[in-house]
């Protein structure tokens, strides 16, 4: 029986190529949380849990998603038979109440590590990818029109991207309608423009703001009110023809199948992360399907690595109504893989390696890396 032998944690600081501003932080740097298992065998996976602005959008941090690895995941994994993925994913349950990006982090080594024991893509374990490449979405998130119109207009041009999502909510919201009528009057049927609020906007601001984004030819608005009020937003979905999507109020599938019994959206945004790993967002994926609703391949700006593993179960997903934002590493200054994922004709490649198809460069590793790895093994002869 292979068994999980060492569990490292390292913490990555990348610079992005811009500012990033969001309704709650303007991001210069991504962190994140790097996960290398050792097998008993030699064989080896890696994993990451990444979030956005520190704390500012969630509940986790870096530092708090490597202390939970560190402290209480990986003393209770260490030891147990590696092939046990989800025998690993219902212990780590039990033990750890959320830190669903630490779990992640964790899980995607795991799979990997599986898949790597087995010689099979991780989506082979997840019933066979249906896809080689998704569409692929930008976000404009300079927050000046004449810029991210620019931005937008390349990378039409490039056949780069030609879906577009706008980070809104810092400005008022008849400022934000005027900012998207004008980046979609200029781009016009080229392009599909969507927006995420990221929960800025009260319920009485969304009632407002949603008309007049429907009325300027967006397609869909992100999380408009606070994650808790779902009955807002089973109220903006209801009463606007504007697809509602589902963000940050969906934290696994317990979230999912209480946002569908409310008809609380019209869209499932599906993050690995935030769903607590890729088995628990299967779930979620699972049920926004049963429910008929729309799905999203969701992103917290991961890495290439993370952006790997996701993309080998939204390769198993028969219909994403409105495609992926899996752009994460386009917006990182440098790649850490040895061999980076592939984006051209408006699409991103699922890697075609074994496991989550990701080598990590270890130079790359070295310079970005925060401070010396922290490791837990296991003791001799156990």
């Amino acid at each position: 029986m292979t068994k999980i032998d060492q569990i490292e944690t390292v913490i990555l600081d990348i610079p992005t190529i811009r500012g990033h501003v969001l309704s709650m932080a303007t991001m210069r740097t991504q962190t994140a949380v790097l996960v290398t298992i050792r097998f008993s065998d030699g064989s080896v996976g890696v994993g990451e849990g990444t979030t956005i602005g520190g704390l500012s959008y969630g509940a986790e941090s870096p530092e708090s998603i490597q202390s939970a690895i560190d402290t209480y995941i990986a003393p209770a994994l260490i030891g147990r038979d590696a092939d046990d993925v989800n025998g690993a994913i219902q212990l780590v349950d039990r033990l750890v109440k959320a830190n669903r990006i630490a779990k992640t982090a964790v899980e995607i080594a795991l799979w990997d590590g599986l898949g790597q024991r087995l010689g099979v893509r991780v989506s082979q374990l997840f019933g066979g990818a249906v896809h080689e490449r998704l569409p692929v979405a930008w976000t404009l998130a300079s927050g000046n029109s004449d810029t991210d119109i620019a931005e937008a207009q390349e990378m039409i041009e490039t056949r780069r991207h030609n879906i577009f999502k706008l980070k809104i909510g810092k400005r008022s919201v008849r400022d934000d309608v005027a900012h998207l009528a004008r980046i979609k009057a200029a781009l016009g049927d080229a392009a599909s423009v969507r927006v995420d609020v990221n929960t800025a906007w009260s319920l009485q601001d969304a009632r407002w703001g949603l008309r007049g984004l429907q009325d300027a030819g967006c397609e869909l608005v992100e999380q408009p009110i606070p994650a808790r009020d779902r009955a807002g937003m089973a109220e903006l979905t209801r009463d606007h023809q504007i697809a509602v999507m589902a963000d940050e109020a969906l934290n696994g599938p317990e979230d999912a199948l209480a946002v569908a019994k409310a008809r609380a959206a019209d869209v499932f945004a599906v993050k690995i992360g935030q769903s607590g790993g890729l088995k628990r967002a299967s779930e979620v994926i699972a049920i926004g399907q049963a429910a008929g609703l729309g799905l999203y391949g969701g992103t917290m700006l991961e890495t290439a690595l993370s952006t790997a593993a996701a993309l080998n179960l939204f390769a198993t997903v028969e219909h994403l109504a409105w495609g992926t934002e899996l752009f994460g590493p386009l917006l990182l200054t440098d790649d850490i893989l040895t061999q980076p994922i592939t984006y051209r004709d408006f699409c991103v490649e699922v890697p075609q390696g074994v496991g989550i198809g990701a080598t990590l460069d270890p130079d790359k590793i070295a310079f970005y890396r925060r401070d010396s790895a922290r490791i837990t093994r296991a003791i001799a002869g156990e």
